[in-house]
């Protein structure tokens, strides 16, 4: 394998040659040798317009695969790509532009005019246009460029990517990411999950973010299969490509939608071999049902940002509800106390923290944020609360911003919400911790109930008697039609912490 990720795709781009590498359901796609002859193409037209060896490219435009062609592109021209989310809005972008200093910002055709203001504004040379129906004025410039046939050469530790981290809490961190930490990090799951050429991968996930971009994407080109890039989940064409697919990455969300539909069998899941699930927690309950109706157990997985992947359930091997598995080869881990990082014993909960060749070189243009969160000795302070159990399996167990400190004991979010979702007419839960006068934090529920159920407050609050201790125990049960998510189905806790941060104010009066 190549230190370069561009020639370690190249090489197998090229031995794959006719093969499907990426298609839509309308038909319009690529072979691995017409993915390869048109990333050459892109590659010029970023060169044509001014984009060097080293320089960030910014994208935000609509999932197609023109968008993976031109990722691909920025990578041959020895770019950094740099892929924003879709959601934000011009006032946002104005600060990953002006944070990132790209060469180049590549948007929506609609968006040009507003995204052009903002280039100016933050000093931004370029703006391009790419569509989703092989429109935009970068592939016209592609058309007309010289094609780059030779590949930039880039060392192991040079950037290949920046990624933007949600930003719930300050301001946005650019993770940079190295030919390194994606190249090891696909080998890895390529043999984890033991992708080969003959896999087809049901594609729904956004493809701004690690697990739609570089698990899935990255996957797919390292073992030579093929992608069905949809533009994003619908049970419909779910359940109708299912037949034809071998694989789906999904988020929990997925499933549950999908356990939703009478339609969802053994049968139509026959030739499926894998499901996965990540970016947000999957319920014991959603695991359970799916393997109960399809006879698949999802296999859970565990990364971030920063780091990709770093644990899996095992492909041969139990799959645990509730578990993300173990560390993958070359991952190590280490559950530590929270202020002195020193090594907790098994089984006891505490600071997440991982060590490989996936973790990033740090944030950009933050070294002081960089030093706090990536340790002397390699490991990165995940900011995820933790426990190994005796057979291996990591179990997480919540954000360390979500710990809630109530009456100086610390209350786990996902022990009390395991407890809670198990409960008839509950759909699902979020524990947050809502300042207290008397406790510092008061434990307090926001549950999803099933329609029609009649599940109360009072009915919750007695279900946990004798099965949580007093101090776990939700002092206020609130009920939402929803829980507030990110694009990746994370639940938005910080939002639920504002929405209900009055709701023990009354006691000080």
């Amino acid at each position: 394998m190549s230190d370069n990720l561009f020639e370690t795709f190249a090489a197998r781009m090229q031995v794959r040659g006719e093969a499907t590498f990426i298609a839509t359901r309308d038909g319009h796609g690529y072979t691995y040798r017409q993915a390869l002859a048109r990333s050459a193409q892109l590659a010029g037209a970023l060169k044509a317009l001014g984009v060097t060896p080293g320089d960030r490219v910014a994208v935000q435009v609509d999932k197609s695969p023109e968008t993976i062609l031109l990722y691909l592109a920025c990578l041959r021209l020895g770019g950094i790509y740099l892929p924003l989310n879709t959601g934000y809005t011009a006032e946002e972008i104005r600060y990953f532009l002006g944070d990132a200093e790209p060469a180049l910002f590549v948007c929506r055709p609609d968006d040009r005019e507003v995204a052009r203001r903002v280039a100016d504004d933050t000093g931004c040379p370029q703006v391009a246009t790419l569509g989703t129906r092989a429109d935009g004025s970068l592939l016209e410039q592609a058309e007309q460029a010289a094609p780059l046939e030779t590949v930039e050469p880039r060392e192991a530790d040079d950037l290949a990517a920046i990624l933007y981290t949600s930003g719930t809490t300050g301001r946005s961190k650019g993770a940079m990411l190295t030919h390194r930490n994606l190249a090891s990090n696909a080998a890895s799951l390529v043999e984890a999950w033991r992708f080969s050429e003959v896999d087809r991968l049901i594609h729904a996930l956004p493809i701004f973010h690690t697990h739609g971009l570089f698990v899935a994407c990255n996957v797919v080109l390292m073992a030579g299969a093929s992608l069905l890039f949809l533009p994003r989940f619908d049970v419909d064409t779910i359940i109708e490509e299912l037949p034809r697919g071998t694989t789906m990455m999904g988020v929990p969300t997925f499933y549950t939608r999908l356990l939703q539909d009478a339609r969802l069998t053994a049968e139509l899941t026959a030739n499926m071999r894998l499901f996965t699930s990540g970016s947000a927690p999957l319920t014991a309950e959603t695991h359970q049902a799916f393997e109960q109706r399809t006879g698949h157990a999802i296999l859970e997985r565990y990364g971030m940002t920063e780091t990709n992947m770093n644990t899996s359930n095992p492909y041969d091997g139990e799959r645990i509800a509730g578990t993300v598995g173990m560390p993958l080869p070359g991952v190590e881990i280490r559950v530590t106390d929270r202020d002195t990082h020193q090594p907790l014993a098994q089984g006891e909960i505490g600071m997440l923290e991982v060590r490989g060749p996936n973790v990033f070189i740090g944030y950009w243009r933050m070294p002081e944020k960089t030093r706090e969160e990536l340790l002397e000795d390699g490991f990165f302070v995940t900011g995820d609360l933790a426990m190994v159990d005796e057979r291996g399996y990591v179990h997480i167990v919540g954000r360390d911003k979500d710990l809630v400190i109530s009456g100086g004991y610390n209350v786990y979010p996902k022990e009390v919400e395991q407890v809670i979702d198990e409960l008839d007419g509950v759909v699902e839960s979020a524990v947050i911790g809502v300042a207290h006068p008397d406790f510092g934090e008061g434990v307090t529920a926001v549950v999803v109930r099933e329609p029609g159920a009649e599940i109360d407050e009072a009915r919750v609050l007695a279900s946990l008697t004798g099965r949580l201790a007093k101090y776990k125990q939700p002092k206020r049960v609130f009920f939402a039609d929803s829980l507030p998510r990110n694009t990746m189905g994370k639940v938005q806790k910080n939002q639920l912490r504002q929405q209900y941060q009055d709701t023990y104010a009354a006691k000080t009066r």
